[in-house]
């Protein structure tokens, strides 16, 4: 499959029609991704007779429920995942506080959303918390911010480094739109409850990756060399080594095999990732979680669209459905359309509603755009009272 869509196709689009396509893009991505996770592409196409075009069932058919005791979920046939749930819930939070988010946000309020309303979970076909979907790197922001009482800021030091705070960070960098600095501030803060080292600053990455995407004349090129300006470490060298093979290709087919090996020297998780290597997911300085290098390797070879980023996110396999997750979000950022036959499917065989999230999400950007600008003037009044500059309007 080759990219078709232009370089630039959200020109001129207004903010709530990006939101929503960065949030419902980033929940087709998740459960499209879902029921291949965890395979090698090679396995993929074994599996499926070839490679995955849109959604599919269960790896395992009718056997889901005990062919993986540890995660007894039902993946496939459109159901979203824990990357989706996470999202919303993130969504949630920003319009409970109307304001930007940190750490101690996450203890106040995401952590006992986890734990005290039940919901639709899909993969379960039933309602529960979705505590009780989430999986041990989230449900570390419980133990440690509930019952250990840790300082917010802190309580992600200790738990294994993944893309677990890195898979629902759009929202901040949708809140930040089109300022990716601040989205990179913001989401290092509020991922300091939950993650550490590079699994922390992917999480940073990633919000700038989408508030970089909703600038006007955004494109993959331009939201990659965003990221490159404020990635740290290995973060920093891993999405510039993959973007610069990315950057060959045109097709996701081709580029499967390139960009699992441009990304091999910082991912510690190794060649299986059923079995993770003996030094997988420890803080460095050196690595960098494998799911934002590879999901911005996509938007490169796709040149932004949608459809061209999330399924070559879903065929490279390993954690497919966060890859495709953060794919579709930047994606659905930059302004490529989502399909509206994946979209609808999705949120009817999640029985989620996709777009309310959004609508609630675009309100909430408002109001804490025009609290910034209510704060920067009376910085800019105290600072011109001071011998500065005068206020500009």
């Amino acid at each position: 499959m080759k990219r078709e869509q232009s370089e630039n196709p959200g020109r001129g689009l207004p903010l709530d029609e990006r939101i929503t396509g960065a949030l419902v893009g980033a929940a087709v991505g998740d459960a499209l991704g879902g029921p291949v996770e965890g395979y090698s592409p090679e396995q993929i196409v074994e599996r499926h007779g070839g490679r995955v075009h849109g959604v599919v069932g269960p790896w395992n058919g009718a056997g889901w429920r005990t062919a993986r005791p540890i995660a007894p979920y039902h993946k496939g046939d459109g159901h979203v995942t824990d990357d989706t749930l996470m999202t919303h819930a993130l969504v949630r939070v920003y319009a409970t506080v109307r304001d930007h988010l940190d750490a101690y946000a996450v203890a106040g309020h995401l952590v006992p959303d986890l734990m005290t309303n039940p919901r639709w979970i899909p993969e379960l076909e039933a309602r529960a918390l979705p505590l009780q979907r989430i999986f041990l790197a989230e449900k570390w922001l419980v133990a440690r911010l509930h019952y250990g009482h840790v300082d917010p800021r802190e309580a992600g030091t200790g738990n294994i480094v993944n893309c677990g705070a890195a898979m629902y960070m759009a929202p901040v960098g949708l809140v930040n739109a089109a300022h990716p600095a601040a989205a990179y501030a913001e989401a290092l803060d509020v991922a300091g409850a939950h993650q550490s080292s590079y699994g922390r600053e992917a999480a940073g990455v990633l919000a700038a990756a989408v508030a970089a995407a909703c600038a006007p004349g955004a494109t993959a090129d331009s939201v990659v060399a965003v990221c490159l300006s404020l990635a740290k470490d290995g973060t920093r060298e891993a999405i510039e080594k993959v973007c610069e093979v990315a950057a060959r290709y045109t097709d996701f087919e081709s580029a499967l095999g390139p960009l699992r090996e441009a990304v091999t020297p910082y991912d510690t998780v190794g060649p299986d990732y059923r079995s993770p290597s003996l030094g997988a997911r420890r803080p460095s300085r050196l690595h960098a979680i494998e799911e934002l290098p590879v999901a911005l390797g996509m938007l490169v070879v796709a040149g932004g669209d949608f459809r061209h980023a999330v399924l070559g996110a879903v065929n490279y396999g390993r954690d497919c459905d966060s890859i495709a997750t953060m794919a579709g979000a930047v994606a659905g950022a930059l302004g490529s359309p989502v399909p509206e036959d994946w979209a609808k499917t999705v949120a009817e065989a999640s029985r989620l509603d996709l777009w309310e999230p959004a609508s609630a999400l675009t309100a909430v950007t408002r109001e804490i755009f025009a609290r910034d600008v209510d704060r920067r003037r009376a910085h800019e009044r105290a600072f011109a009272e001071l011998g500065g500059p005068g206020c500009s309007d």
